[in-house]
């Protein structure tokens, strides 16, 4: 579990029991959604994401704000397990 702040926002990033990644894979999630930053603020309770990364493949996150502001890791998917369609080609990129 790691907890950080972003925007004056106090997060906890939990990690599901079903996902089992080293702390090397950790750091980089955690990494990773310091480059989303703000934009953590917009996805309401219940809601889901997923962050595409190189090395580690696709993330899903859940978001829960009551209590507390707490992101699950509840699944990663290896890039092997993706289905690409041509016609969908629009993804939102991280600046």
């Amino acid at each position: 579990m790691y907890r950080f702040s972003i925007e004056g926002a106090d997060w906890i990033l939990r990690f599901s029991p079903q996902v089992y990644i080293d702390s090397v894979e950790k750091q980089a999630i955690f990494m990773a959604l310091l480059h989303i930053g703000a934009d953590l603020s917009k996805y309401s309770h219940g809601s889901a994401f997923i962050i595409f990364t190189k090395k580690i493949g696709a993330i899903v996150f859940e978001v829960e704000r009551i209590p507390s502001l707490i992101l699950t890791v509840s699944n990663i998917i290896p890039d092997d397990n993706w289905y690409d369609d041509p016609e969908l080609t629009t993804l939102k990129q991280i600046k």
